[in-house]
């Protein structure tokens, strides 16, 4: 047998529903303002004022960054200033060095040529003996030859020349800035070793003129050549 629902049964189941939601709103409601305080004044006069000061920080920092950016450029103008100056006192340096070495203040070494000039054999058809002795004006010719084509420091005998050397004859020896070296005469030059020899060997040169006054004449490259400063440095 069905039973009857009340019309008060069905208002009642109503209102506990309404009521049900109303209470889940509230409670919802409840929690979101839990999870969202309200900030007070003083907390955000607080974050403002943080905020603030980090927008400052920044405004300083990026200030920094400028003038270290400046600073940077300055100090790479300094630095190639700098390296142009180095560079300016090695090429100076080298220079000094280089006038010392052609006024014979220090030793040097170095690639070159060795040229030896002996006496003529005897020729008993010739008495003058000067046709086939060295003489000065012999030496005089190859120095300079050597000089003209590049040599950067020249002896004879091992005795280094300068730019005020002299050299004499004496009888059967020559005179070097009062020092005397007999014959054979050992002229060492440092300097390209092929250009030198080319231009002593190129024809009609200082060679052939010497060979022909009956001097005898041997050039050989060396790989290197070690000279002494001059004597009296």
């Amino acid at each position: 047998m069905k039973k009857k629902v009340k019309g008060s049964h069905v208002i009642f189941s109503f209102v506990f529903l309404i009521l049900g939601f109303i209470v889940s709103f509230a409670y919802q409601l409840a929690e979101e303002k839990k999870e969202k305080p309200e900030i007070t004044d003083s907390q955000f006069k607080k974050d403002l004022a943080l905020r603030n000061e980090l927008i400052k920080q920044e405004e300083t920092n990026n200030k920094l960054q400028h003038e270290l950016k400046n600073v940077q450029y300055q100090l790479l103008d300094f630095e190639k200033e700098m390296s142009s100056e180095t560079k300016t006192f090695s090429d100076l340096a080298e220079d000094a060095e280089n006038y010392r070495m052609y006024l014979g203040k220090v030793p040097v070494k170095g690639e070159g040529v060795v040229i030896t000039l002996e006496d003529g054999d005897y020729n008993p058809k010739d008495e003058n003996v000067n046709h086939y002795l060295v003489h000065e004006h012999h030496v005089f010719q190859v120095v300079n030859e050597l000089y003209i084509s590049g040599a950067a420091a020249v002896s004879i005998n091992g005795q280094r020349l300068t730019h005020r050397s002299y050299i004499l004859c004496n009888g059967p020896v020559i005179e070097i800035d009062g020092y005397q070296h007999p014959a054979p005469f050992v002229i060492s030059a440092i300097g390209d070793s092929e250009v030198l020899v080319g231009a002593i060997n190129i024809h009609g040169g200082v060679k052939d003129i010497l060979v022909n006054e009956n001097i005898k004449f041997t050039v050989e490259k060396k790989e290197e050549i070690a000279m002494e400063p001059s004597i009296g440095n």
